[in-house]
């Protein structure tokens, strides 16, 4: 069954959804197939994609063309949320609604994330009413990081916790269907899924969110440049590939592939008949 941004919503509090991000064609055709509630196409492309060492050089066409493969795997069951990239949104209303319609329009999303807590209520709220569903994005705010001085745990005073809970009942207000809750810990996660009408998708918030989230290259060990906290790598498709490339440029060496029989074509019998040159 397809899910919906209503779906997500009716699910708070009777299911656990999950989600993951995917920035390609086989991998979003994978994840689809295996049931996983929600794709992000992520800004954290400029990461594990392009090898930035931060989101903030994430271009909107970038995520436009990701989008584009994405919504090509994905066909059958994953809500698909395209992540507004630095600077395509925060500069004006006019600007927000105009990108976050072409990740819809042109990268044929279902939903569209951002950055930010009530500072943005009004561009949400704005994209919300003309259609365009909206998941908010709180605590550690990747495109915020020189702002941080790096990517710190926030939330860690009450004073930070309360606001973070203020944040989430104003985007709550905008009309977010969904917020992720990134680095903030677990108690105040708890205290924003349990006070919120809408779900909390956790990455690093504990296990007391709506649902979660991960990176996929984290998740499956593909990515090792660096590791935080809260990931688990459920299997290792670095090691896997290391192996395959291993096993080709050996058995290329060895001149064992290609087979004759198994991996090459034959030309026709009566045709090599009448060759010359291959005669010679």
């Amino acid at each position: 069954m397809k899910v919906t941004t209503k779906s997500i919503l009716e699910s708070k509090g009777k299911k656990v959804m999950t989600m993951l991000t995917a920035y390609d064609y086989p991998m979003a055709k994978i994840f689809d197939q295996a049931g996983i509630d929600m794709l992000l196409v992520g800004d954290s492309m400029g990461h594990v994609v392009y090898g930035e060492h931060s989101t903030i050089p994430v271009t909107l066409d970038q995520i436009i063309n990701h989008c584009k493969a994405v919504s090509k795997g994905a066909t059958t069951h994953s809500l698909l949320i395209g992540d507004m990239p630095f600077l395509s949104y925060g500069v004006s209303l006019e600007k927000t609604i105009e990108n976050a319609g072409r990740i819809m329009k042109e990268g044929y999303m279902e939903a569209v994330k951002l950055e930010g807590g009530s500072a943005r209520s009004k561009e949400i709220s704005a994209c919300v009413e003309i259609g365009i569903p909206v998941m908010g994005h709180i605590g550690l705010t990747p495109q915020s990081v020189n702002k941080f001085g790096g990517y710190k745990v926030q939330g860690k005073s009450i004073e930070v916790a309360e606001n973070l809970l203020n944040e989430a009942e104003a985007l709550t207000k905008a009309g977010c269907f969904g917020i992720v809750l990134e680095a903030i810990p677990w108690q105040v996660a708890k205290v924003i899924t349990e006070t919120i009408a809408i779900p909390t998708i956790g990455i690093g918030a504990g296990p007391y969110c709506d649902a979660q989230v991960l990176v996929w290259q984290d998740a499956l060990g593909l990515f090792d440049d660096f590791t935080p906290k809260f990931v688990k790598k459920f299997a290792n498709v670095k090691s896997l590939i290391q192996d395959g490339v291993k096993a080709f440029k050996s058995e290329t060496e060895l001149k064992t592939f290609p087979d004759i029989k198994l991996h090459s074509y034959e030309f026709p019998e009566e045709e090599l008949k009448k060759w010359n040159k291959w005669k010679k």
